[in-house]
Order: C-alpha cells, then sequence, then structure tokens
C-alpha cells in the first residue's frame, strides 16, 4: 500500500510540473512540494492504520 502511494505521488508530482493541477493551493509549478507532504503524512497514516 506505502508503495503504491509513493508511485502514485511521484506521477502526479511529475505531472504537476508539467501542467499544473489547478486544485486549490496546486496551481503553479512550484507548489510541487506541497504534494511531497500529502505524500509523506498518507505514508505515516497507512503505517499507523495498517493491521498488525
Amino acid at each position: 500500500m506505502v508503495k503504491l502511494l509513493g508511485l502514485l505521488v511521484v506521477i502526479t508530482m511529475v505531472l504537476h510540473l508539467i501542467k499544473p493541477i489547478g486544485l486549490p493551493g496546486l496551481r503553479r509549478r512550484r507548489d510541487a512540494w506541497k504534494i511531497a507532504m500529502i505524500l509523506i503524512v498518507s505514508m505515516m497514516v497507512a503505517v499507523v492504520v495498517r493491521p498488525g
């Protein structure tokens, strides 16, 4: 699950650098670091919620 999230976010960051997504807070190319922060938080949540 964590590897899938990582791959998905890396693809999203590359696509955002090519053409900005346009969501609030992600309107400029230099906002790609915010996607990385979302990745870090989502990976931490996945590790905490993971069973056993």
